[in-house]
């Protein structure tokens, strides 16, 4: 088959010809129909620091957001079947450690990750272990269902409680317009906020005009507004600020905007990662505005699907989700897709399993 392998530690990967991976008792073998890009992948690509530190396996198929047909179960699959059209929960874990073991299987002791751990998606077939394959609709969009993965990060952000009168009725910032951002506000929005209000780095055109379609109230250019945003969003509110905080960009700007444009009792949930060690006034951010602090990683599995899944039944929110996906192309063309994002022309980028 074919797959899209990093085989060096240098920038860049590519095609190559491997075997069909055999699947054991335990796991399914899926055919790919769509996969989409991460910034995941651009980091192993481009081979930048944190990738060089994080990465152990090399030659490395990348990816991991994707969706298929079950074409092979082991022996001791009982929940999937051949013909199944799934996604993929991309943390695997040991099932055994203490997090496993108190319902929080998604920051497993031991966790691994398709795509950086082991071999990821972008190839033509694809090992999952049976837990981490998620059933679809059937009808369900391709390009949808591939990037389940990432909206389940953006509703875990929102809803770290299951908590929706903690979006309900209330003003939510979301910093940083990045794919699940842009999701994040979508996902608000279907919850009800009374007014979400989001920022972007730069003059990202093509994400700014997305924040506005799926439902931002006010949109703010980090690089035309800067300094200034705290006051801005302290204006919209009232002076108020806002109920919750929804950092998603690993700007360190951003996060103590977060914290600055927070109503005192208000809520942050931190997504986006940063380069470095960040600094901040602990005493006055958290303990004297007594702020609640949820850090995200992953979905919760299988709760947040499940989240998921009701969010998408909703045809509105679905076609939201849907233009997202600014550029659909094939496997062949991942470079491209690579740079099209780098040079801010494009959101989420679906590949079609063409070589």
């Amino acid at each position: 088959m074919y797959a899209i392998v990093k085989t060096k530690r240098e920038p860049s990967a590519e095609i190559a010809t491997t075997n069909i991976p055999k699947i054991k008792r335990n796991q399914v073998l899926v055919k790919a129909k769509a996969a989409s890009i991460c910034g995941t992948d651009i980091h192993i690509w481009d081979w930048n620091e944190w990738a060089q530190e994080r990465v152990k396996k090399i030659p490395l198929t990348l990816g991991h957001e994707f969706c298929g047909e079950v074409v092979d179960v082991g022996m001791d699959v009982a929940s999937i079947e051949i013909g199944d059209f799934v996604s993929a929960e991309t943390h695997i874990v040991d099932g055994i450690c203490y997090q496993c073991q108190t319902d929080r299987m998604h920051i497993c002791r031991n966790l691994q990750i398709l795509g950086v751990d082991v071999d990821g998606v972008f190839a033509e077939y694809v090992v999952l272990p049976e837990r981490n394959a998620w059933k679809n609709d059937p009808k369900l969009n391709i390009g949808i269902a591939s990037i389940q993965e990432p909206l389940g990060n953006a509703v875990q952000s929102v809803l770290p409680r299951d908590n929706i009168e903690d979006i309900a009725g209330k003003s939510v910032a979301v910093l940083g317009c990045g794919p699940i951002g842009l999701m994040a506000i979508a996902v608000v929005k279907a919850l009800s906020a009374s007014k979400v209000i989001a920022t972007a780095g730069g003059l990202n055109e093509v994400r700014m005009n997305l924040a506005k379609v799926m439902g931002a109230d006010l949109v703010l250019s980090a690089k035309e507004d800067g300094k200034k945003i705290p006051q801005i969003i302290l204006d919209e509110t009232g002076g108020r600020g806002v109920d919750v905080a929804l950092e998603m960009s690993g700007a360190p700007m951003a996060l103590k905007q977060a914290f600055d444009i927070l109503t005192p009792g208000g809520r942050v949930s931190l997504l986006g990662l940063f380069d470095n060690p960040v600094k901040m006034d602990i005493n006055n951010a958290l303990i004297f505005k007594a702020t609640k602090v949820f850090g995200i990683s992953g979905r919760r599995m299988f709760q947040t699907w499940s989240q998921v899944k009701g969010l998408l039944a909703n045809s509105e929110f679905r076609d939201k989700i849907a233009s997202i996906i600014t550029h659909t192309l094939t496997m062949k063309d991942v470079e491209k897709g690579i740079d099209l994002i780098k040079s801010k022309r494009a959101a989420k980028i679906v590949l079609l399993p063409k070589w």
